[in-house]
């Protein structure tokens, strides 16, 4: 097995607690959502040479009450 990477990354409050409950949903942890969610993004981007969304570089917005 290849060795892992280990990678700080610093998120906003809402994007977190939005992917925690993502994870939950999906019986991942945080990381391992956050690990599934960027191997789709590269499979998509090497599928079609083209990212998830045309609005990549966006910040996103969250409704989230």
């Amino acid at each position: 097995m290849a060795e892992k990477k280990q990678v700080p990354l610093r998120l906003s409050a809402k994007l977190y607690d939005a992917i925690a409950a993502w994870a939950e949903d999906d019986f991942r942890s945080v990381n391992g959502q956050i690990e599934y969610l960027l191997t789709e993004c590269v499979k998509q981007r090497k599928k079609d040479g083209k990212y998830v969304s045309e609005h990549l570089d966006e910040a996103p917005e969250f409704d989230i009450k």
